[in-house]
């Protein structure tokens, strides 16, 4: 299976994929390796309050090739659970 670059999946852009790249991540498979959680962990430890839990959801959704405003609010719960945010 041919690697994606980060700015080439979906919901995530090129300022996104700068962020990801500051902490190794370039393609889809480093995406799936870590997973969106610890790679939004490494996010907000990196940019702080720069990064939203909107960048959780897109990761998450890009993963699964669909729209982050797809994703099921059981997901979005769990997701939010698993990095310790409020809803948001």
């Amino acid at each position: 299976m041919m690697r994606v670059c980060i700015q080439d999946m979906r919901n995530l852009g090129p300022a996104t994929a700068r962020m990801l790249a500051e902490i190794d991540i370039i393609d889809d498979e480093d995406l799936r390796h870590l997973g969106s959680v610890e790679a939004y962990r490494r996010l907000k430890f990196r940019f702080g309050r720069h990064v939203t839990i909107l960048a959780l959801y897109a990761m998450e959704a890009a993963l699964s090739d669909c729209d982050w405003r797809d994703l099921k609010p059981d997901t979005k719960a769990f997701l939010r659970q698993q990095v310790g945010a409020a809803k948001s």
